[in-house]
């Protein structure tokens, strides 16, 4: 029964080495002065098993077993927005469309700010 348990302990190993904050709060992104951070929900399962003895009934049957199994996924929910000036705001993202709408638009608001800032008064 040792093999499940190794297989158990090396799939919480490595769901503990995915799991950090680096995981879930993206690297900053700079844009003319301004920084975009991507936030993201991760989830998983994992499932193991055992086995062993010997099948009563049948004479040819000795038992063993072992398994695992295991799934994850990494959703966006959110883009932390720091403007040049230091405000900072949360925009939700609710689908994969609107995270690129929601980048896209921070960013052409961070280059119109850009160019507003180099125009001469």
């Amino acid at each position: 029964m040792e093999e499940p348990d190794n297989l158990l302990k090396t799939a919480l190993g490595e769901i503990e080495h995915l799991l950090s904050t680096k995981t879930v709060v993206g690297e900053p992104i700079q844009v003319n002065g301004n920084t975009i951070v991507p936030l993201v929900a991760v989830g998983f399962g994992f499932g193991g098993g055992a086995g062993g003895g010997e099948d009563q009934k049948t004479a040819m049957s000795k038992g063993s077993g072992s398994g695992a199994a295991g799934g994850g996924g990494v959703r966006p929910i959110a883009v932390v927005i720091v403007d040049k000036d230091g405000t900072a705001r949360v925009e939700s993202v609710r689908t994969a469309a609107s995270v690129i709408e929601k980048f896209g638009d921070a960013v052409v608001k961070a280059v119109e700010a850009g160019r507003a800032a180099k125009k001469p008064a």
